[in-house]
């Protein structure tokens, strides 16, 4: 049976989530994809709540086993980490109050699972995302894209490096768990 993911990379103002099914050889199937929008001059409890509301939707209508956002990272605009942050909120109590997990990846951690490098740039995480699924046409915008890489960089991780080994794993999904290797002895060493 085929595991189901919710991706979300978080934003106020566009939220992409994407959801696939991955089968027990890592083959992705598109189920969803959309941009959640709210429009910058509306109050930020509006645009929380509407954004909230279409995450809840989806959850219901889509029911998938697992939900996995864009951690998080330092920037240089505040205002921008912070409507990040408040859209992850809004995601991780959506799911928990359906008794789901979250899963958070780093933007590095997603590109190698997808790309096989860590730093790759939208375009290349977008061409591979089109590929992975075998879509006609590539998602748009990139957040919708980046939501599908992040559904299949959680699914791909099996629930972690340990049962990530232990299933034949693509040269994609080998530089992923190096990524996370990497990421947690960074953690460790801040």
């Amino acid at each position: 049976m085929p595991l189901r993911v919710l991706g979300i990379d978080p934003g106020l103002t566009r939220c992409g989530v994407g959801i696939v099914d991955v089968d027990e050889r890592r083959r992705g199937r598109l189920v969803h994809v959309a941009v959640l929008r709210t429009p910058p001059d509306l109050a930020i409890e509006r645009r929380l709540l509407s954004i909230g509301e279409g995450i809840a939707a989806l959850l219901d209508e889509h029911r998938p086993d697992r939900v996995a956002l864009e951690r998080v990272f330092a920037q240089h605009n505040v205002r921008s980490v912070m409507g990040v942050a408040q859209i992850s909120g809004v995601a991780m109590h959506e799911a928990a109050r359906r008794g789901l997990s979250v899963a958070l990846h780093t933007p590095s951690e997603v590109k190698a699972a997808v790309t096989g490098y860590g730093a790759a740039d939208k375009a290349q995480v977008t061409a591979m995302v089109t590929r992975i699924l075998g879509l006609a046409e590539a998602p748009k915008p990139a957040d919708a894209a980046d939501a599908l890489a992040i559904a299949l960089c959680h699914a791909w991780s099996g629930g972690g490096a340990a049962a990530a080994a232990s299933v034949g794993e693509t040269p994609a999904q080998r530089a992923w768990r190096a990524a996370e290797k990497s990421a947690a002895a960074r953690r460790l060493g801040s």
